[in-house]
């Protein structure tokens, strides 16, 4: 088994054959952006992505429209779970297969009309096994109909921002109207891992047996190495091979998504390059958790004297792997802060800087309410601040 930390000589592979991509963008500021380029890819698009922050670490056309091929089947499990999660089926409940649903072309789950089968087999057929018998059926079970899935399928796109993605069907079969991008993908197999963990776990399953046929992941590189657990494959004849994985180490979880390989072999060649290199360049780090006191500032004409102060939300960053590596906050109050201050107002900036180099700014906020005074309260604060 090959661990993810290999030598960073061997960061730097290149796919021997399709479209090369030379333009590499980052969502990254430049102070934050490793010294290491990634590797040089030939193929049609490609995202790294930091599945916590969502930022794009590296990427080589990611927002060019391509097939997704079965990586749109991302979207079909993502519905299935969201019901589960919201209580609206449950994973033991069993789908009567329609005819229709039998007849899908492509890869199967070989389930038969008249099946009853469980959702939760229904999901494994169409995670492990890529089968777009399960994909319909499953689409027909939720919505009624694959068409009105569909639908479905592209109002959740519209809520996750995946604005280069538009869905004809559930299972991924070639359409000229249904294609997304590498950044898409990358951002459905990270809203996955981060809103339901729990049925993420069907994705590193790396064999599915139904009625005593035999069928293997077909994302190999689960069995390369130990710390991937995903995600997802696809391939067409027009689409080429595409795979998005996903490992985690030390806390940091990230999503590379590889389009357009001329490959099975160069497709996890590929995305365990870019897996590979984005460990060995970068980590993760929580700076600030949402509601910790950060600060005590000072009030005037209120009950307290002071009020605690903090971010809203977490503060998560993506940072190099340099050395010397030197993280500073710099807090800057608006003030005089004068009562009444309600819960959550933002009330100063807190701006971090790597090395000297400022990375980004963040709203302080007010973690409780500073209520006003007595009136002897409010005219001594009225004289102190007139002679401040």
């Amino acid at each position: 088994m090959k661990p993810i930390t290999a030598a960073i000589v061997a960061l730097f592979l290149v796919c021997s054959v399709g479209p090369t991509v030379h333009a590499v963008q980052s969502e990254l500021p430049v102070a934050l952006q490793a010294t290491i380029p990634p590797p040089n890819l030939k193929v049609s698009s490609w995202a790294l992505m930091d599945a916590s922050t969502g930022v794009m670490i590296a990427a080589a056309k990611p927002d060019r429209r391509v097939e997704p091929a079965s990586l749109s089947k991302l979207m079909t499990a993502y519905l299935v779970f969201r019901g589960i999660d919201s209580g609206e089926f449950r994973l033991d409940e069993e789908v009567l297969v329609s005819e229709n649903a039998w007849r899908s072309i492509g890869s199967r789950m070989f389930i038969e009309p008249g099946d009853r089968v469980s959702i939760e087999n229904l999901i494994k057929g169409l995670v492990i096994q890529s089968g777009n018998d399960a994909a319909v059926a499953l689409a027909e079970y939720v919505a009624g109909s694959e068409a009105a899935f569909v639908e479905m399928m592209n109002q959740a796109a519209a809520g996750l921002n995946l604005n280069g993605t538009h869905y004809v069907n559930s299972t991924g079969l070639p359409h000229p109207d249904h294609f997304s991008t590498a950044r898409d993908i990358s951002r459905l197999a990270g809203a996955i891992t981060q809103q339901f963990p729990e049925h993420y776990r069907y994705y590193s399953m790396k064999e599915f047996v139904w009625k005593g046929i035999h069928q293997k992941n077909r994302n190999k590189l689960l069995w390369r190495d130990e710390t991937i657990d995903g995600v997802k494959t696809g391939h067409t004849r027009s689409a080429g091979y595409c795979l998005v994985g996903s490992a985690e180490r030390d806390g940091m979880r990230l999503i590379a998504s590889v389009l357009g390989a001329q490959s099975k072999t160069k497709r996890e060649d590929a995305v365990y390059a870019l897996l590979r290199y984005g460990f060995a360049s970068y980590d993760s780090k929580t700076v600030y958790r949402g509601g910790d006191k950060i600060v005590t500032a000072k009030v005037y004409k209120s009950v307290s004297p002071s009020l605690a102060v903090g971010v809203g939300s977490d503060i998560r960053l993506t940072l190099p792997k340099t050395p010397g590596r030197q993280l500073d906050a710099d807090i800057r109050l608006n003030e005089p802060l004068v009562a009444p201050i309600v819960k959550g107002s933002t009330v100063g900036t807190l701006t971090l800087r790597l090395n000297g180099d400022e990375i980004g700014a963040h709203p302080l906020v007010a973690l409780g309410d500073a209520v006003p005074g007595s009136w002897a309260v409010k005219a001594y604060d009225t004289l102190r601040l007139w002679v401040r």
